[in-house]
């Protein structure tokens, strides 16, 4: 087996809204919640994927000069210091590489600008050339987005030298026939709702109309395609229990450890033995 180099993308403000890398109320108690890539470490150093893959750099999009960002992550920071908390362990290390060392920004800066401008659109189109370079860089033959919070465009039209090199692994069902459908991002939020008997209309106003409830919610991993977690579903997993009296992070923990840990571990065996 030929392993292959992979690049982990993703935005450190969601990470920081899961509250990775410190425990959290559960319950009675608290639980550690376990960042995505924390996982995914713990799978190449302990698992057979640790034969397949080799991870060779960890991007991240958050801009240090958006205010919005910096109050985002602002119980973290953008690079892990000392003496402060931060989104998996300092001393992190994976295949003998120390975590922190992979760390790579490449910020998604048009953000700052008018939404739907010539200037946006441009930016954006910058973003994703600063980021198809740096995955050339690494050489990379694999990419994970996980909680990326930006919608790709070029890198991954048919065609494209990354299309159906690049995956997702989204904490919620995907695919369309599915009941559980749960794409987007408030993928979590509309699980939790659905398990009390709402559905959300309106987010902004948190509006909702009656629904059948639903108490079960999963994970995907799949292509990545110019929609809103549309592309094609490599491996899916729907193993999580809802209660309509979870927190969100109750929930989060919940899903990340039954379904989504899972999909992610499965999912990209199941890739490399496609590649083989």
């Amino acid at each position: 087996m030929t392993k292959k180099n992979l690049v982990y993308v993703w935005s450190l403000r969601n990470a920081a809204a899961d509250k990775a890398g410190q425990p959290v109320a559960y319950k009675d108690h608290e639980r550690y919640m376990t960042s995505v890539l924390e996982f995914l470490v713990g799978a190449l150093n302990d698992t057979p994927l640790g034969q397949a893959y080799d991870l060779v750099g960890v991007v991240y999009d958050d801009d240090q000069h958006n205010q919005r960002d910096q109050a985002l992550v602002a119980d973290y920071g953008f690079a892990c210091e000392p003496g402060r908390q931060w989104l998996y362990p300092a001393d992190l290390r994976v295949q003998g590489k120390r975590v922190n060392d992979l760390l790579l920004s490449v910020p998604s800066t048009y953000r700052r600008l008018p939404r739907g401008s010539a200037e946006h659109i441009a930016g954006k189109q910058d973003f994703e050339r600063r980021l198809h370079d740096t995955l050339v860089e690494l050489k990379a033959d694999i990419v994970v987005l996980d909680g990326l919070l930006v919608i790709l465009d070029e890198l991954v039209r048919p065609g494209a030298p990354f299309a159906r090199r690049i995956m997702n692994i989204h904490p919620g069902i995907t695919r369309g026939e599915s009941p559980y459908e749960r794409r987007g991002a408030y993928a979590t939020w509309n699980a939790l709702y659905g398990a009390r008997g709402e559905a959300v209309v309106d987010w902004a106003t948190r509006e909702t109309r009656p629904c059948e409830p639903l108490y079960l919610t999963g994970a995907s991993f799949h292509y990545v395609d110019n929609g809103i977690d549309s592309g094609e579903v490599l491996h899916d997993v729907l193993k999580t229990q809802i209660s309509p009296d979870d927190t969100i992070l109750e929930l989060r923990w919940n899903n990340f450890n039954n379904s989504l840990f899972p999909a992610l571990r499965e999912g990209l065996a199941l890739l490399a033995q496609r590649a083989d």
